[in-house]
């Protein structure tokens, strides 16, 4: 995914004298050639994120589209309230691109963890959030968030499905079990995880890449009385969203994610998705006790 944000937005700084490049030292040498022939656009602030934040905010005060780029809890968490002040509070708009999503960089150490990125941005005000589930969807993501004038941030992993789908944020269902059935929602790169998971239970099993704004006319189609959300980051963000969209219909949620407890624990990408219960396995067994649970008789 990060060799094809590189090289999209290498493309779009040629294509479009709007574009703009905000780096905070991270990617600076696969940005080298585009520096070479862009040096007013394609600025590297060295390790001051939220100086980054503020430039972009101040490029794009200017009519410039900045996309600003960094590991995920240096772009978000380290430079939060640069992006609440220079960027929201300031209606100047930019597109966010970050690396390391969760627990890519777990060998790194806690400071390289973010599971939280997405629920910061969704304090935010109608800030768009893109999380492809495979590098064949980041381009038309990247390109698309650029085009548009509100501000976008875009989710980048080294964990990905098989796959590409589709990449207009519209739920899409790539498995269907029949009216009535239990409908899991999955996000990104957890699609493969989730469809092992329940693949001999009665569950249909829909797809996004864009969890903001939530498709919410295509989840009211869908859904019955179990809903089943899988995100790659912190469990529960989308909670919120989900149960609103419901508010008018007996439902029941399952919310999984990234669990909140700090696991002082390095280990691989693949070691976390394990220890958080999102690999099939764990998929599994949460889904199946939830389901369970609603054959139970009332008490």
């Amino acid at each position: 995914m990060r060799q094809t944000f590189v090289d999209t937005m290498t493309d779009l700084l040629a294509e479009d004298p709007r574009t703009a490049l905000v780096l905070a030292d991270i990617s600076a040498a696969a940005f080298t050639p585009a520096a070479a022939r862009h040096p007013e656009r394609v600025l590297n602030v060295g390790i001051r994120e939220q100086l980054m934040m503020g430039v972009a905010g101040g490029l794009a005060l200017t009519g410039l589209r900045p996309v600003v780029h960094s590991y995920a809890p240096f772009l978000v968490e380290r430079a939060y309230e640069q992006i609440k002040l220079d960027l929201d509070h300031q209606a100047a708009t930019a597109v966010l691109v970050s690396v390391g999503a969760s627990y890519d960089r777990a060998a790194a150490g806690r400071t390289h963890l973010s599971p939280a990125d997405v629920s910061l941005i969704d304090t935010l005000h109608g800030w768009a959030v893109h999380v492809p589930g495979h590098p064949g969807e980041v381009s038309a993501l990247l390109r698309d968030a650029v085009a548009g004038d509100g501000s976008a941030y875009l989710r980048l992993s080294i964990l990905h499905n098989d796959r590409p789908h589709g990449t207009d944020g519209a739920l899409t269902v790539v498995r269907d079990a029949g009216p009535g059935a239990p409908l899991l929602v999955a996000v990104g790169p957890v699609l493969d995880a989730a469809l092992d998971a329940v693949a001999d239970l009665g569950v249909t099993v829909a797809y996004t890449n864009r969890p903001r704004p939530f498709d919410t006319a295509g989840l009211r189609e869908l859904a019955g009385t179990e809903v089943i959300l899988v995100e790659p980051y912190l469990a529960g963000t989308s909670s919120r969203v989900v149960s609103d969209a419901l508010a008018d219909r007996p439902h029941r949620l399952l919310a999984l994610g990234v669990g909140h407890a700090d696991l002082r624990r390095y280990g691989s990408a693949e070691d976390h998705t394990r220890w958080h219960g999102l690999d099939a396995a764990g998929l599994r067994r949460s889904v199946t006790r939830f389901l369970e649970a609603a054959l139970q008789p009332a008490r």
